[in-house]
């Protein structure tokens, strides 16, 4: 699975990228929108993770301005919003998002994306 991380921390970029790869997950990370829509075209990634808090940005808006991209293959490019904040702290923003699902930060492993990815299968 290609997954594309859109976090503006650095230190987050490189912890997740480590994380995952030993799972199987190819791991490409942006630190912000425009990085990240560039990278979608170049990379085709499976799923996108967005930080729901970008720096500057809004990881909604990325989410929502995705929510309209089709992959290669076809299909839509799904997309999780992910946070060091808990769920409910934007119960109501997630649930009005077209993303798939969310997990918190300390929660996001390869197996939790895989188990978001297959509920919609």
């Amino acid at each position: 699975m290609r997954c594309l991380i859109v976090d503006d921390s650095s230190v987050f970029r490189r912890t997740v990228r480590a994380l995952l790869e030993p799972d199987g997950l190819a791991v490409t990370v942006a630190s912000t929108s425009g990085e990240a829509q560039d990278l979608i075209e170049e990379v085709d990634p499976d799923v996108v993770l967005v930080d729901i808090n970008l720096g500057d940005e809004n990881g909604f808006d990325l989410v929502t301005q995705l929510a309209g991209r089709t992959r290669r293959g076809g299909g839509a490019l799904p997309t999780i919003l992910i946070s060091s904040h808990r769920f409910e702290d934007f119960e109501e923003l997630i649930a009005d998002s077209p993303a798939r699902g969310f997990l918190t930060k300390s929660m996001l492993s390869a197996a939790a994306i895989r188990s978001i990815m297959a509920d919609d299968e």
